[in-house]
């Protein structure tokens, strides 16, 4: 006998959604609520110490092209002119192996969870990126993005090739500090809150926070050309790397769809404004991380369909924010 089909389809719901629960305990951990609770990083040394010198072509980054933190990081490297002194690395989102795949990797490390393990053997914890990695020693400086960000901006000016452009300056610190803050949760983190939410409360909360956020936002930049002023600063290479990925991804993978960052007339020409930035450009090579996303989150993309997406030509467009004065 054929089995009736509201019991064919009650019976499916029931397995994939303890399968998805299983899948996201794992992907994304979340608090009582249904809410996702991002893992603290947990090396967190820094430069400039006898143990960690800024010398250079001692370090390496490690960075994944879909991840917006570590991108952070190749964003600043760029910025400050360090390609010649900090090497880097960049690591596959891949299923197969259940995190971030390394090719031909100086260490011999065929995956980040090997290069964790080389550094502190018997390491059980979450292998992300970015990782700023000491080559001498073979040994994890920090993992923590918001930390490497700041160390590149100040710890290699003797061998930058900008040294004078300082993306972390004192007479704004303190306010960028505390935008930093409320970019982090809401919108940083924010569309992950949306992605991950496994209850209708949590992702409700979480949208509701990062259009609130992205709103302010809009109308902070109708009068400034950065966040800040100028010039450009970590708090721009912080959001950036969130808005680029927007429309791309978050938009229809993470459920982030009350409004397209093109449907912001202020965040969508800063947007373009920073994506032609000499350089930056090609740390965000925008195919790639689309496909990577929709192909490497099994979860939230079970069929691994990846969408036709946004026409990439449209951050080549005029961003019609002044004159683009130097960024130093």
């Amino acid at each position: 006998m054929a089995i009736p089909p509201k019991l064919l389809i009650q019976t499916a719901q029931l397995v994939w959604k303890t399968m998805w629960h299983t899948m996201m305990a794992q992907l994304a951990p979340s608090d009582n609520a249904g809410g996702f609770q991002r893992v603290e990083s947990q090396f967190r040394d820094s430069l400039g110490s006898a143990k960690f010198p800024a010398a250079p072509n001692r370090y390496r980054l490690y960075i994944g092209l879909t991840c917006p933190w570590a991108h952070r990081t190749a964003i600043t490297r760029v910025l400050k002119g360090l390609e010649g002194v900090i090497d880097m690395s960049t690591a596959i989102a891949d299923v197969s192996v259940g995190g971030w795949r390394l090719e031909n990797d100086p260490t011999g490390c065929g995956n980040m969870k090997e290069l964790y393990q080389l550094a502190q053997p018997g390491y059980a914890g979450r292998c992300s990126v970015p990782v700023l990695w000491d080559c001498e020693t073979n040994s994890i400086v920090n993992n923590e993005s918001s930390e490497i960000i700041v160390m590149l901006n100040d710890q290699f000016n003797e061998y930058a090739q900008y040294p004078d452009r300082d993306l972390y300056p004192a007479s704004v610190r303190e306010e960028g500090d505390r935008l930093n803050d409320l970019i982090y949760n809401t919108v940083n983190n924010g569309v992950y809150r949306c992605g991950f939410a496994r209850s209708q409360a949590a992702y409700d909360q979480a949208v509701n926070e990062l259009f609130g956020t992205l709103d302010l936002l809009d109308e902070r930049l109708g009068d400034r050309r950065y966040l800040l002023g100028e010039p450009i600063t970590l708090a721009d290479v912080r959001l950036f790397t969130t808005l680029i990925r927007f429309d791309l991804v978050y938009h229809g993978l993470f459920k982030c769809d009350r409004r397209r960052i093109r449907d912001y007339e202020n965040l969508s020409g800063y947007l373009r404004d920073i994506y032609q930035l000499p350089g930056i450009a090609a740390t965000a090579p925008l195919a790639t991380i689309q496909q990577e996303y929709y192909s490497s989150l099994f979860p939230l993309n079970p069929g691994g369909i990846i969408p036709t997406g946004v026409d990439l030509q449209t951050f080549e467009q005029p961003h019609n924010r002044g004159d683009r004065p130097p960024i130093s």
